[in-house]
């Protein structure tokens, strides 16, 4: 009997085998996972508390702002008008004749007051006639002041104090009037007055006028 051997029962060459259907390969990419708006309320919380605890450590070591009341620096600050103190100016550097300081009122800690520093530590001042003298010799007004016809002193600034004025010298509670500024009563200088935008401007030393800015010297 002769043996057959069907076409099914032969080895399978995958060399020459092709499937008849095509075969396709796709690469699946995944998408980018969206934060959810917990994720996003709290970075946002985050970022928030930060820049508050910044502005208060700034607020409360380096500067604080100021809002004139009343016409005792008039006519070179004005009632309303808002500045920026340097609260570390007098720590990493001396107080000159000029300078415009913000302080604690000595016969009323709780009220802050705006003067110009007229005496320093260890000089003698006195104002005749509205002229002021330091160590007895005249010196000219560091602004443009409303003058005053009074007669003071001669008075010495101690040590740890000094002797200020406002530039509206007739309505103005200032030295000649209660004495010498305890320094530690000083919170700040004077640096930048920011509203009205009219009065914009750095204040520098020695000068009335707030509305300076650098890049017109």
């Amino acid at each position: 009997m002769t043996s057959e051997t069907s076409s099914f029962d032969q080895p399978l060459d995958t060399a020459y085998y092709t499937a008849d259907a095509d075969v396709s390969t796709e690469t699946l990419v995944a998408a980018p996972e969206q934060p959810s708006w917990g994720v996003v309320l709290r970075e946002m919380l985050e970022t928030v508390i930060l820049a508050l605890a910044i502005f208060f450590l700034l607020r409360t070591v380096v500067i604080q702002n100021f809002r004139v009341e009343g016409s005792s620096m008039e006519p070179n600050f004005h009632d309303g008008q808002f500045l920026f103190i340097n609260k570390l100016a007098y720590r990493l550097g001396e107080a000159q004749r000029g300078d415009v300081i913000v302080f604690r009122y000595p016969n009323d800690p709780s009220r802050d007051f705006i003067k110009r520093i007229i005496g320093l530590p260890g000089e003698t001042v006195e104002m005749r006639s509205g002229q002021i003298l330091v160590d007895n010799q005249l010196i000219a007004d560091l602004a443009i002041v409303n003058p005053a016809g009074y007669t003071f002193g001669p008075v010495t600034v101690g040590p740890g104090e000094f002797f200020v004025l406002g530039d509206n010298r007739p309505n103005s509670s200032d030295s000649h009037s209660w004495g010498n500024l305890p320094a530690d009563l000083v919170i700040g200088k004077v640096v930048l007055s920011y509203w009205p935008p009219s009065d914009w401007g750095l204040v520098r030393h020695g000068m009335a006028d707030p509305g300076y800015h650098p890049e017109d010297s």
